[in-house]
């Protein structure tokens, strides 16, 4: 955790911003834009960039994916270059949070792993690409994105202390029990063997 250092009113006004940043739900408005209907009533009814794929368009995936996590990576620096280091974790845990619970959608969003793999990238470039290859390895592994997801999070904190950075330990296990609360369903799908496994494209 870094010292605080920052006014308390500047933490609570950088807090509120990153929060409504991170709520914005990039997913729903992209698939509306490209007329792929409510994401809401499509597949897990989720509004991250999986279900955007479920709907056939590549396009609008990978542009939800890239705008879940920047808007985690974009609160991260604009709050490290504006206020300092104890505002920059703050924003991560903050736009996280609001991707989670955006206030837009009756506090019912996404599960954060694009927004979360964004803020640790911005937080900390090595662990976020330790995240991120972790996330791979599970995947090509096993073929379940839940269970590479739970993974990712798990192993955060040891990369953390592997890669010497100790100071990102707290904000990591917070973010990483919100990624679990947040997929307690395809916990109970993995344990009972009926998650969806990612489809490998047949040559």
């Amino acid at each position: 955790m870094p010292e605080i250092t920052s006014a308390p009113e500047l933490l609570a006004l950088v807090a509120v911003l990153a929060y409504l940043l991170g709520s914005v739900p990039f997913g729903l408005v992209i698939a509306r834009l490209l007329g792929l209907g409510d994401l809401r009533a499509i597949g897990s009814g989720n509004i991250g960039a999986t279900n955007v794929l479920r709907t056939g368009s590549k396009g609008g995936a990978l542009a939800t994916l890239v705008l879940d996590a920047g808007k985690g990576g974009i609160a991260v620096l604009v709050a490290r270059a504006l206020v300092g280091e104890d505002a920059a974790q703050l924003a991560g845990f903050a736009a996280f949070f609001g991707h989670v619970f955006p206030v837009w959608l009756k506090f019912q969003g996404g599960k954060g792993v694009a927004t979360y793999l964004g803020t640790l990238l911005a937080l900390a470039f090595p662990v976020g690409l330790a995240a991120c290859l972790t996330w791979l390895a599970f995947a090509l592994l096993f073929r379940i994105s839940s269970l590479a997801a739970l993974a990712a999070a798990a192993l955060v904190p040891m990369w953390l202390q592997v890669l010497g950075l100790p100071e990102f330990t707290l904000l990591a296990l917070a973010l990483g029990a919100l990624i679990w609360v947040r997929h307690a369903g395809n916990i109970r799908r993995i344990l009972k063997g009926t998650e969806k496994k990612i489809a490998l494209k047949k040559e």
